[in-house]
């Protein structure tokens, strides 16, 4: 797949993967099922319409929105692209910290006071051939404020992904198809079903997907939360991650691709 189906078409794909109706979908998001048929005939979707149908979907509305082409609202954009390097260096830390300190640095993230925007967050320009899945899961990635070396780190941290960080580039711009191993890495860190994101992209899954392992399902939490953190309070949880850690990360980080 090269081009954008649609919304509608994607969300066919969706509900019928999962054995969905519109009148199912419609009632369990609390809105009237004629809009979610329209949706489906072909019509956009509104911005009102994907937040209620996010949560019914068991997805972040932020992905809809991306998933639907359209721009994502202020509220739903990290707050603070500067806390990207931050956010990485806790991610390479985290994983090899064991399950009960990853849980406490989650707990920490969750708990600190929200600040106020200072700035607004543009993700850096993906320049797709077309409006394909590569480029889908590449601003889903940016969106957990991840840039391209961002990404390299956390998908060599969780999965068996191991690609440079120019690559991840390459596959937002469509120049670089999905596979499904792809496909199934990239679910694991965005805390999506490996099973959702093969139909909405249109990849066949020859296998069923093993689940993620516990450190991808604590990254991508992590990623999620850490949204919400300004440049400072990043770095904060991340010199904490790695004093936690107590090994030296530069060693690990040598052996990380794309650098």
């Amino acid at each position: 797949m090269t081009e954008h189906p649609g919304f509608g078409t994607m969300l066919a794909w969706l509900l019928d993967r999962r054995e969905l109706g519109a009148q199912a979908l419609a009632d369990h998001a609390e809105v009237n099922a004629d809009e979610v048929r329209a949706v489906l005939a072909g019509d956009g979707p509104g911005e009102a319409l994907l937040r209620r149908l996010a949560p019914a979907l068991g997805f972040h509305a932020v992905d809809l929105f991306v998933l639907a082409g359209l721009a994502v609202p202020d509220d739903m954009a990290p707050l603070d692209a500067a806390a990207a390097i931050w956010v990485k260096n806790t991610v390479t830390d985290a994983v090899r910290l064991p399950a009960a300190e990853r849980r406490e640095l989650l707990q920490l993230i969750r708990s600190m006071p929200q600040e106020e925007r200072r700035s607004r967050f543009a993700p850096k320009p993906l320049m797709p051939l077309a409006g394909g899945p590569g480029s889908w899961v590449i601003r889903m990635l940016q969106y957990r404020n991840l840039s391209w070396s961002g990404m390299a780190h956390a998908l060599a941290s969780v999965t068996p992904t191991y690609l440079s960080a120019a690559t991840y580039g390459v596959i937002g711009s469509g120049r670089k198809e999905l596979t499904p191993r792809l496909v199934t890495d990239f679910a694991a860190v965005l805390g999506i079903d490996a099973r959702d994101l093969a139909a909405l992209s249109g990849v066949i899954l020859r296998e069923v997907p093993l689940p993620p392992t516990p450190e991808a399902t604590d990254t991508a939490d992590l990623l999620w939360e850490a949204r919400r953190l300004s440049s400072e309070q990043a770095r904060h949880v991340s010199e904490l991650a790695g004093s936690t850690r107590g090994d030296s990360r530069d060693a690990h980080l040598m052996e990380m691709p794309g650098l």
